[in-house]
């Protein structure tokens, strides 16, 4: 196993551990939900199809799972991320939505409603088994960081053209995570998924 792990950190340059260095500890927030070492946010939060969910129960819970961060309105990183996330969303196929789950976490949530969000999803051509997410701002952020999507900075954590490009991957029953940049070539990509699922 430590093997492995080694090799992971190697490809991604990201250690397996829940939230990246430095993240800020989430105990005292109202709601969490700890699995092993990792703690997450229970919040309700809302699907691109208007559907209320729970970020753990109802999205980590027992799964596989690749997240993101966008925002619709951003023209720089985003399209291109959603490109290459849809390559490995076709790669999966039938898989996606049934034994891996996409996520994508919009960090605009003040402008991204799920018609927005449904939009972006049909404008992208997007496919079914990669869910879009938006919630009021605190339970954004509270998942966000739970997931080690911020900036230390409070002011550059605040800005939405900083966001990251990075993909969180987990297996979250085992408590095994790694993060990989979004342009990474596909078959990187894949190699560093089917490293942690």
């Amino acid at each position: 196993m430590n093997g492995k792990r080694n090799f992971l950190k190697a490809l991604t340059g990201a250690t397996l551990i829940p939230a990246v260095a430095g993240a800020a500890s989430l105990t005292g927030a109202a709601s969490m939900v700890e699995n092993g070492r990792s703690q997450f946010p229970n919040v309700w939060l809302k699907t691109h199809e208007g559907k209320d969910v729970r970020f753990y129960d109802d999205l980590l819970k027992g799964k596989n799972v690749l997240i993101n961060v966008m925002y619709t309105a951003c023209t720089r990183s985003c399209p291109p991320n959603t490109a290459s996330l849809l390559q490995i969303q076709e790669a999966y196929g039938a898989r996606i939505g049934r034994d891996i789950h996409m996520y994508s976490l919009t960090i605009q949530p003040e402008l991204d409603d799920p018609k927005a969000l449904a939009a972006y999803v049909k404008e992208h051509g997007i496919k079914p088994g990669w869910t879009y997410l938006t919630g009021r701002r605190a339970d954004i952020d509270q998942a966000r960081r739970s997931l080690g999507f911020f900036d230390s900075d409070p002011a550059r954590d605040a800005q939405p053209t900083r966001h990251t490009g990075m993909v969180r991957i987990g297996k979250v029953p085992l408590d095994r995570w790694a993060m990989v940049p979004a342009l990474s070539s596909k078959e990187h990509m894949l190699a560093v998924i089917n490293g942690v699922i």
